[in-house]
């Protein structure tokens, strides 16, 4: 099969499209033919060397976090799906899923969403379930509370907009001047131009910070905090210290498979309250590219990778 390679760190022309085995099931996992795959930051700061969890002896690295495609064999203790079967997962840092086929284990598999394409699917897992664990497992949002979410037009970000609406909190988020009127259309109460306002003078009392920007911004977003709230963030570890004088919790968390979750998200995109907002396609022979767009251009919502199918 055909999959997208790094044997060594560095920019994107590292990324070799190569013939490799295609892999067996075993036990619990599933075999999926991949229609769709997401680029995530996680993939360039994998390939670039960024991503502290990935080592020069864990080389060579097929790259992709998350996909949509097809049931293609199952293991001999997987029966939840069968071959033909439409899913979707995140992925565990053992396979990559820039490739035609991919291995999953069946209790981060889930079916499709029913009206979403294979395009739209591959969209959704790791930056929903990166905003959704952020939200709920660590910032313990609750309808009636107010969220600042810092970066709310990205990938993950635009998730998190459309789920804390879902979940009845108020929603202010901190966006360049382009984004202001696509955020107001996933439900922000509160769009904040990070250009031409400071957020400490729009909002105050805030539950919840979901950091996806990091630096600067996090170390100010102490001042909008009520006590007993937290920020938690993507990126790095909010100061403790910080946390302490303030009376609140800081937190960084990296997102995990979650095959509950998933089927969570998934019921939220059937009810049609949820939608992934797609900014580019780029065909599985321009991988390069869409690394490339989404390392170095400002980007609406996400990127996917379509393989033919």
């Amino acid at each position: 099969m055909k999959a997208a390679v790094i044997h060594s760190f560095g920019p994107p022309e590292v990324i070799r499209t190569e013939e490799v085995a295609t892999p067996v099931p075993k036990n619990d996992e599933v075999l999926v033919k991949v229609h769709a795959a997401s680029v995530n930051p996680v993939d360039y700061k994998t390939r670039s060397g960024h991503y502290p969890s990935v080592k020069q002896d864990q080389l060579p690295l097929t790259l992709g976090r998350d996909i949509a495609g097809t049931v293609q064999q199952c293991g001999s203790a997987a029966r939840k799906f069968k071959p033909g079967d439409s899913v979707y997962a995140m992925l565990d840092r053992e396979h990559g899923g820039y490739a035609e086929y991919v291995i999953v284990k069946e209790r981060d598999l889930v079916s499709k969403p029913r009206h979403l394409d294979y395009t739209e699917a591959a969209a959704v897992p790791l930056a929903a379930m990166t905003a959704w664990q952020g939200l709920f497992d660590h910032g313990g949002l609750r309808a009636g509370q107010r969220v600042l979410i810092h970066g709310g037009a990205g990938g993950v970000g635009h998730f998190a907009i459309q789920f804390a609406k879902a979940r009845g909190a108020t929603v202010a988020t901190t966006v360049a001047t382009s984004d202001i009127e696509f955020v107001r259309e996933l439900g922000a109460d509160l769009p904040i131009d990070y250009k031409t306002q400071r957020f400490e003078d729009a909002v105050h009392d805030v539950d919840l910070v979901f950091d996806l920007v990091d630096g600067e911004t996090q170390d100010r977003s102490w001042a909008v905090l009520k006590r007993g709230g937290a920020i938690v963030s993507t990126l790095s570890t909010p100061s403790q210290d910080k946390a302490r004088d303030h009376g609140a919790r800081g937190e960084h968390y990296m997102a995990q498979p979650d095959g509950a979750e998933l089927r969570d998200i998934t019921a939220l995109i059937d009810a049609g309250k949820v939608m992934p907002h797609i900014q580019a396609v780029f065909p599985f022979n321009e991988v390069r590219q869409a690394q490339q767009q989404l390392e170095h251009s400002h980007v609406q919502g996400k990127i996917v990778l379509e393989l033919e199918s």
